[in-house]
């Protein structure tokens, strides 16, 4: 009896022991795989979610090439910048504004000169300086002419300077002038001809 209680045991105990070797086993292949498993569906599930927003953006991709192109072209016509073939053409143009608006305004050309013009990020700077003459009224009429006026032009480095007073030559007294010597630059923009 106490041999068949022995072997009674020892099958307990190698079943036990069976038992315990494909708990250990699954719990060392089987929880693993699981995870994994769970984790690329995590994964998936959210490059499906990712994959449906670039779905949705691409969707609305006509709309917004086709506003950037409505925008161009709003921009084209507006007159921002000049338009003519060359530097020097549109130098040129500004130079006989800038005259036309002054003398309109009442006040007196001494000179203009073009500077070198610069390039930057597919755009050209024509810069013309200006010497003139005039009272404030005239210089006011000028520069709001100017800084409102299509193609674009901006002033830069403005230089206000009263005329010298004269003296009368019955009253020996000094006579003001209300009359400005003004320096400015004048800076218009145009596109980049390509090379």
């Amino acid at each position: 009896m106490e041999l068949s209680n022995n072997l009674q045991t020892q099958r307990w105990l190698a079943v036990g022991l069976l038992a315990f070797i494909v708990l250990l086993v699954g719990l060392i292949i089987v929880v693993p795989i699981i995870s994994k498993g769970l984790e690329l569906h995590e994964t998936k599930e959210n490059l499906a979610f990712t994959l449906k927003k670039y779905e949705k953006i691409l969707a609305g991709k006509g709309a917004v090439v086709s506003n950037i192109e409505a925008i161009k072209q709003q921009h084209q016509d507006q007159g921002y910048f000049n338009n003519q073939g060359t530097s020097a053409l549109a130098s040129a143009q500004m130079q006989e504004f800038i005259k036309q608006t002054i003398v309109q305004a009442g006040g007196q050309l001494s000179s203009t000169q073009v500077l070198p013009s610069t390039s930057k990020d597919k755009f050209n700077r024509i810069t013309v300086s200006v010497r003139m003459t005039g009272n404030i009224e005239v210089l006011r009429a000028v520069l709001y002419k100017l800084e409102t006026s299509t193609p674009l032009m901006v002033i830069d480095q403005l230089d206000i300077r009263p005329m010298r007073s004269i003296r009368n030559r019955l009253t020996r007294q000094i006579e003001p002038s209300n009359g400005l010597n003004i320096n400015f630059q004048a800076i218009g923009f145009m596109r980049a001809q390509p090379q």
